[in-house]
């Protein structure tokens, strides 16, 4: 909790100073005023929590003082101080607004039983506006970025854009997202739930990967007070915190099996129950699964559950990885090139050739990710116009397992790519699916490259 700030409005300084004094004993951050016109000043200036108003002020009454520090600063609780008071002026103030009402003489354990009451009211509101801000910079950052935060031109990107709308506008059905660490896979999920109906309420990631198996039942669902040693206090589960939302469950090839079978329950009643409950909860939670594993293997290999699968694979979203849309590369890199000098505090205004060859050519691990933190880490080390292949570290760029050539020469990205390939057949005899794995990509892309070759 921060200290509280208070002012005191009342036209008598004897008054003033002994509210004062009492306050500043009971550590409170005390700010004092004469007149309406003297408190204006101090109102715009400071952070005013609780404002201590006389109703006899000269110039304006009390009444209409509060009336107009209510109307211009609503947050602010406000105390009203009399000398002659009634029941009518009580009601009219407490009708404006006013959180207490009490007169003179003044007790001061009174006053501060008012302050104690009304400061549980201004933390309440703090709270809920620092929520609302921070949900409103999310949420401005993702309409800003909407269509732009997955960047690209590409066939495939501008496909997977329109995916997203296309399902964005059925708000129930689930969506199982494809693709590479790094490739996008939550941002894809983020801007679904966005899109949607249920954007008014709480998008919950959680990372299936991360979970031990001796929490999991109690993070899915949640338990009640004394449920088991430690359950000090009940705690709702995840699919009550997405009530009304999404759940984006992702990595969720490494749900176990006992896991898989009460997760497919939820999807068949939108029914929880909390760890120690007797009752269910009914739950309405839009669910989007991601995974970077082929699912259908595991189903094939009996590691996945059938049944789940098609509950959750009712819409396929595919995010293929960076070097299969190289195109992107160029936009992607002025993004972050744009992002990075607002954060940064930079003006840099471009890249060099001989650095774009490089990164066109490069094949990406790690993908978008990969990308962004290289951005981040030349432009952070750049102090020039524009960035030179020196920024960036060396050795990302030679991958002598895959290219047997010098990696100061700059080749062709469609005779790199072509190189690789054949490499990676002639090691697997020709075996495509074996290569494709070999090369990080899909049976699918690697079957298209090669009808291309």
């Amino acid at each position: 909790m921060y200290e509280l700030s208070i002012l005191i409005l009342d036209d008598e300084p004897r008054i003033r100073e002994e509210l004062r004094d009492y306050l500043e004993d009971n550590a409170f951050k005390v700010y004092e005023a004469g007149s309406y016109n003297e408190a204006l000043p101090v109102l715009d200036k400071h952070q005013i929590d609780i404002a201590i108003v006389d109703l006899n002020l000269p110039g304006r009454h009390g009444l209409k003082v509060l009336e107009a520090i209510k109307e211009k600063f609503p947050d602010i609780e406000v105390l009203i101080i009399t000398g002659q008071g009634d029941m009518e002026t009580a009601i009219k103030a407490m009708r404006l607004g006013a959180a207490d009402f009490f007169n003179k003489p003044i007790h001061m354990k009174e006053v501060l039983i008012a302050i104690q009451r009304s400061s549980r009211f201004v933390y309440l509101n703090r709270q809920v506006t620092s929520i609302k801000n921070s949900y409103e910079r999310v949420s401005k950052e993702l309409r800003q970025q909407l269509g732009l935060e997955f960047i690209g031109h590409s066939p495939q990107s501008q496909k997977i854009l329109h995916d997203i709308k296309t399902i964005a506008q059925s708000s129930d059905t689930p969506v199982m997202i494809y693709g590479e660490s790094g490739t996008g896979k939550e941002l894809v999920a983020r801007s679904i739930h966005h899109l949607s109906s249920r954007n008014k309420y709480y998008f919950n990631a959680v990372n299936c990967a991360a979970i031990p198996d001796n929490l999991f039942e109690s993070e899915f669902f949640g338990f009640e007070k004394g449920a088991f040693t430690g359950a000090i206090n009940g705690k709702p589960g995840w699919f009550e915190t997405a009530h009304k939302g999404t759940l984006f469950l992702d990595e969720i090839g490494d749900m176990n099996a006992l896991m898989q079978a009460k997760l497919l329950r939820i999807t068949e009643d939108g029914k929880v129950r909390r760890i120690g409950a007797n009752v269910d909860k009914t739950v309405d939670v839009r669910i989007i699964t991601a995974t970077n594993r082929s699912i259908e293997e595991m189903v094939s290999s009996g590691s996945f559950r059938t049944d789940l699968y098609h509950r959750l694979n009712t819409y396929q979203i595919y995010i293929p990885p960076l070097r299969e849309r190289t195109q992107d590369i160029p936009e992607l890199i002025r993004h972050y090139l744009d992002f990075f000098n607002h954060k940064i505090g930079k003006n840099i205004v471009g890249i060099e050739n001989s650095a774009l060859a490089r990164l066109m050519a490069y094949h990406y691990p790690g993908n978008v990710r990969e990308l962004k933190n290289m951005m981040e880490r030349a432009i952070i080390l750049c102090n020039n116009k524009h960035l030179c292949l020196q920024h960036f570290r060396s050795d990302l760029f030679c991958n002598e397992s895959i290219i047997n050539s010098d990696c100061d020469e700059i080749y062709d990205l469609r005779e790199v790519e072509n190189r690789t390939i054949k490499k990676a057949m002639k090691k697997t005899n020709n075996n495509k699916l074996k290569a494709a794995k070999l090369l990080n990509i899909t049976w699918q892309a690697l079957d298209r490259r090669l009808k291309k070759l």
